[in-house]
């Protein structure tokens, strides 16, 4: 399995949004299924290695069950940090490819606390199955979008380099990639992670580099 395989060598771990086709917790209910991935990732942070969790648009309803029942550390917000000298940032990058403007607002609704909590008065069986069936619709959409819907993302990429990072990395896209800018005599990467689906794509950061790895079975 893919996170045995990683755990012996991995000194952090970050996933970045969108684990989950859809998860949305109640206070007292959680999505069911998952439980061979959850229990294979409190194995991995029992262990002592740490696994930075960031909310993507399939999984931003989150409480406290992945913090305290799995372990996982939780962002709702991109993440920045420093490597070997080399600046990271981090974002799950929705709301950022061009076309997203309606997206921006059906986000901030999604997410307020307030429709939240008038959500989660409808019974679990019936909201977390709405939820479901309006993520597979998500997903198809994210699937179909060409490649010049990731130049929103790109831009803001190029932008965070201006800024001095040397690694600007996201998901939401599902097509793994690695674009070297250049921008104002500063180089920097942008990549886009992919999917599990249908790539088995993910980063490595190694001694300076970040590269995009393919998983096989065989």
């Amino acid at each position: 399995m893919f996170l045995e395989s990683i755990a012996g060598d991995a000194r952090e771990i970050y996933i970045v949004g969108d684990l989950f086709d859809c998860w949305i917790e109640y206070r007292k209910v959680v999505p069911k299924g998952y439980f061979n991935l959850l229990s294979s990732l409190n194995k991995i942070v029992e262990s002592g290695i740490k696994i930075n969790f960031l909310s993507g648009n399939h999984d931003f309803w989150l409480n406290n069950y992945l913090r305290d029942e799995v372990g996982l550390k939780i962002f709702y917000e991109p993440i920045e940090l420093t490597l070997d000298g080399k600046r990271f940032y981090i974002a799950h990058g929705d709301g950022f490819s061009k076309g997203d403007t309606g997206y921006k607002v059906i986000k901030k609704i999604l997410r307020s606390r307030v429709n939240q909590f008038l959500y989660s008065l409808i019974h679990p069986d019936i909201g977390i199955a709405i939820a479901q069936a309006s993520s597979r619709r998500s997903r198809y959409h994210t699937d179909d979008i060409p490649l010049s819907a990731a130049e929103g993302m790109k831009n803001y990429a190029a932008n965070k380099i201006k800024e001095g990072y040397d690694f600007v990395i996201m998901g939401h896209y599902h097509k793994p990639s690695k674009v070297e800018i250049v921008n104002e005599s500063r180089t920097g990467y942008f990549v886009t992670l992919g999917d599990w689906i249908v790539n088995n794509s993910y980063g490595m950061y190694i001694k300076g580099n970040f590269d995009l790895k393919f998983w096989s079975i065989t």
